[in-house]
This record gives structure tokens, sequence and C-alpha cells, in this order.
């Protein structure tokens, strides 16, 4: 999965809108620039490029724009050389200090373009870039990419935005090159938000499955093995989100049909664990998480409930 903006997808929301990832190479496509040439960025200017934009690539680090040349993109031997060819620039550098040191030099050229930065920030740091550009006239969109760098343009791939809808109405046609593409709104910041908000999940629940692989590791039973047993329930599982859902944004955890938070205990998969010889870290910490409620007399009520235990940790 990207470091770089995310991996994953989404449908978007009731406020986003979803499109899907338009096929086939048109000719003659519009300026774009590309900045920032890492895995994911290399990724998305090649799609471009596929796609018969007239893309020019820019990267700090010499070199990694020979096979985007090669295949007709134009490489910039600067940034300014790079956002002076026209179109909208795409922003996909390391983090958000690399993106005002890039970005800054190039305000008055930038001045009255459409930036669409996916580099990973926090909401607050994109919100803060979107309060940057539009005080240097600079029309904003950031992103979200979930996908890795192999599924851009590919069904799967999706990049969430949020920040100026003009630029995302204008664009979008560009945009659904490399993925479904969900706009959540004017706040700058909502996209970093999902983007991050989904990885959470995604990260919590690999180190999960990974634990189990340990657990059953000294039994010999290989982690191959254990995926393919692993993987199906999972999914199954996930079946269950929209139910939690409903109880979380309806605020009752005593519905029937519920698993207890008592009944959730996790000391056995703990014990397990121990015995096996494995560290017990992401386990424990649902075990925390469930205890907390447990202690403030809520053992009865649905396992939901430890969203209130991540929601409101005081």
């Amino acid at each position: 999965m990207s470091t770089g903006k995310g991996a994953g997808t989404t449908t978007g929301t009731t406020t986003g809108t979803s499109t899907g990832t338009r096929a086939g190479k048109a000719a003659g496509e519009g300026p774009v620039t590309v900045l920032g040439l890492g895995a994911m960025g290399g990724a998305l200017a090649g799609a471009l490029v596929d796609a018969g934009y007239a893309t020019t690539v820019w990267n700090r680090s010499p070199g990694k724009a020979d096979g985007l040349v090669a295949r007709g993109a134009h490489g910039a031997a600067t940034a300014e050389e790079a956002v002076r060819s026209g179109g909208p620039v795409v922003v996909c550098l390391l983090d958000h200090a690399s993106v005002h040191e890039v970005l800054d030099p190039l305000a008055g050229d930038l001045a009255g373009r459409p930036v669409v930065n996916v580099t990973t920030t926090s909401p607050a740091q994109s919100r803060e870039l979107a309060a940057w550009a539009a005080a240097h006239g600079v029309a904003y969109l950031d992103g979200g990419v979930m996908a890795v760098p192999a599924m851009i343009g590919h069904p799967g791939a999706s990049v969430l935005y949020s920040g100026s809808p003009a630029v995302f109405e204008e664009h979008r046609a560009l945009l659904e090159r490399w993925g479904d593409a969900s706009w959540f709104g004017e706040d700058a910041g909502l996209a970093s938000l999902y983007d991050l908000a989904l990885l959470a999940g995604m990260y919590v629940m690999f180190a999960g499955f990974l634990h189990g692989a340990a657990m059953v590791a000294p039994a010999g039973v290989t982690a191959a093995e254990f995926a393919r047993r692993a993987a199906p329930w999972l999914t199954a599982m996930t079946a269950g989100f929209a139910g939690f859902a409903e109880v979380v944004d309806g605020g009752d955890y005593t519905v029937p049909g519920q698993q207890s938070l008592e009944f959730s205990d996790l000391g056995d998969i703990l014990a397990a664990g121990a015995e096996q010889g494995v560290a017990d870290d992401a386990v424990a910490m649902v075990q925390r998480l469930i205890g907390r409620q447990i202690d403030a007399g809520h053992g009865k009520e649905g396992f939901a409930r430890i969203f209130e235990s991540i929601r409101n940790p005081a």
C-alpha cells in the first residue's frame, strides 16, 4: 500500500461524488505537470502519459524521469520549468515540508493555476496548504490515493479528493485516469482524514493477521497456509461493519443481538498466544479497549461500544 496518500478502496460518502475509471487512450490531451516521481508519482505520471496527456515531469533526484521520457513525457530540469509548461500541477512529494520547499518559490508561477496535491499530509497540514494556496491565488485540490502504485489506472484504485470543487469538476477526466474519483467537500482536510482513517483500519487488520500467523507458526503452520484460511474468514467478517455502524450511529449499545463486551473478553486468545511465545501487542490493544468499557460498568453492552473507548480516550 502506498505510504504517500494511502491504500485500499472507498465508495465515497453521501456527500461525495464517485465515478468510474475511464479506459482507453485519448489523443492530444491538454498539458499537465507532475512534480515528484517516486513510486506513486511515477505511476500517476505514467497513467497520464499512456492516456495521451502532454505530461511534463520533474523530480529532485536526476534519472527518475528517464523511463517516463522514453514513453513520451517531457522531462524538465527544474520544478520552475515544469510548472511553466502549463496545465494543472500534480504534486506527489515526500511530505508536507517538501511540498512547501518546492512550491513556495513558485507561488508567482502558480497563481491562477490548479494544484492537485496527493502528498501524504495530515488533515491540518492539508488545510494549511489550502490556506497557503488561497493566499497566493492558487486553486487547490487535496487528494488521498487509495491504491498501491501498480493499481493506478486499473479497477480497484480510487482517489479521494477535497478542496476546490471547480478543480475537481474541470479536471475530472484527468483524475479518473488514476481510479475512481470521489469528492468529499470544500474542507481540504477531509480527503486526508478519510485516507488516514481507512489506512488505520487496514493496518490494524494486517497486524491481526500477522499476529494469528505468528501464533500458528510454532505448530509448523506456514504463513501461506494460514493466509488461505484467514482471507475468506476476514472477508466474511467485514459484512459486520454495517451493523457496527448502525449501532454506533444510533448510540444504543444495548440493542438485542449484539455480542456483549464480557463475552468478547480476549483472555483465551492472549493465553494461547503466551503459550506459543508470541508478543501480545496487537490483541492486548483490543483487550484494553474492552476492559475500559467493562470497568465503566458496560460489560453487558455490545462490543461496538469500544468505539467510545477510542472516541473519548479520557
